[in-house]
């Protein structure tokens, strides 16, 4: 082989291996300190103001109250959904804290829109799946549908 082929083949060799070693401590840095959420999707906007002199609008009937852990780490965990959007991951903003070595610092987000309630992926490591399927966009959930979100299972429950 000729010196230019050697030197090529060496030079390539070295930029495979440094892309796999940032790309490595990407994967790191965002299961640490969790992946970069826009402003508009982390919900900054400020909450448009509600009529009826400031009270909370009740649940329709038949809607969902909490979001609990039914299994995983941290069974009987629950959070109400009038605190919605809620966050759920490792970090200590998450409304929902869990102990699940699987799971991302800022993992997924649940909120409403209207009636309807969305499951969210937060560009987390392992993904979160409504029932078996992955999502990779926000996904409308009902009453008793799991989420999987690490070794957790999450339901809407009344």
């Amino acid at each position: 082989m000729s010196e230019l082929t050697l030197f090529l083949i060496r030079v390539a060799f070295l930029a495979i291996l440094w892309i796999f070693v940032l790309s490595a401590i990407s994967v790191i840095r965002s299961d640490m300190f969790g992946a970069r959420v826009p402003e508009t999707a982390r919900g900054a906007a400020p909450a448009p103001e509600r009529r009826g002199g400031g009270k909370a609008r009740k649940p329709r009937r038949g809607s969902p109250t909490h979001l609990l852990v039914v299994e995983g780490e941290n069974p009987g965990v629950r959070a109400e959904l009038a605190d919605a959007p809620l966050l759920i991951g490792r970090g200590s903003d998450a409304a929902i804290k869990l102990d699940d070595d699987y799971v991302s610092t800022r993992h997924a987000r649940v909120a409403a829109s209207g009636d309807e309630w969305f499951v969210e992926d937060l560009g987390s490591t392992n993904g979160t799946y409504v029932g078996p399927v992955r999502i990779t966009q926000p996904t409308t959930i009902g009453l008793g549908v799991q989420v999987r979100v690490g070794k957790t299972i999450l339901e809407l429950r009344k």
